[in-house]
């Protein structure tokens, strides 16, 4: 691979892949990005990071009928920013930053359709992360404090949110094996087992 390159890693809920792509991040040496990119785009626009915070991973109803009536453009000009809904404010800002931080750095990010925005650039290895629902339920409430009575159905509603925001910003189906260059199960392997298959892949495309 060249020598500045971007892991996109999209992960169901619970399935580890926030660790995942961190410890990833500190034994390539390479920056991390998940919640870092909503301070960024607070910073940006000058809206509370916690508005933002309160909005992130869910999808607005207004976004398509802004894009086919023309009311900005994405890492352009926003005119009509100030008429979105928060949520949409926070992916065109959010497209717009990784975008230009694919432009000049070696990073790893988190969500927020990273595989799509940056469908078109070379060098992007686009990673899903999944387990089975049982495993994910327990890591949900040892890693979240969810009470073990409603967990099975948090895990389902957020992965349901994932879907539903990928698909409206995309346009794509979340989860399907064609969006992705590599696959991980980590129902029965560690995080660190699952950051070396990854560190593996990377250095067999680099050969």
């Amino acid at each position: 691979m060249s020598s500045k390159y971007i892991i996109t890693i999209t992960r169901q809920y619970g399935s580890g892949g926030h660790d995942i792509g961190k410890a990833l991040a500190e034994k390539l040496g390479i920056s991390f990005y998940d919640k870092e990119l909503i301070s960024i785009a607070a910073k940006e626009s000058g809206i509370s990071p916690e508005i933002f915070k309160d909005v992130d991973g869910k999808a607005a109803n207004s976004l398509l009928y802004s894009l086919s009536t023309g009311l900005y453009s994405y890492g352009n000009s926003f005119s009509s920013m100030g008429d979105l809904p928060v949520n949409d404010r926070l992916y065109i800002l959010q497209h717009k930053i990784i975008k230009e931080l694919a432009e000049k750095e070696t990073f790893i990010v988190i969500g927020r359709c990273a595989d799509y925005v940056l469908r078109d650039y070379p060098n992007v290895v686009k990673v899903f992360i999944y387990a089975n629902i049982d495993s994910r339920v327990k890591r949900a409430i040892a890693r979240h404090d969810i009470d073990p009575a409603r967990a099975k159905q948090a895990v389902q509603k957020a992965d349901k949110r994932r879907a539903n925001y990928y698909s409206f910003y995309s346009g794509k189906k979340w989860g399907m094996v064609d969006n992705y260059d590599l696959c991980i199960n980590t129902t029965n392997i560690s995080i660190e087992q699952a950051v070396d298959i990854i560190y593996d892949y990377l250095n067999v495309l680099g050969n």
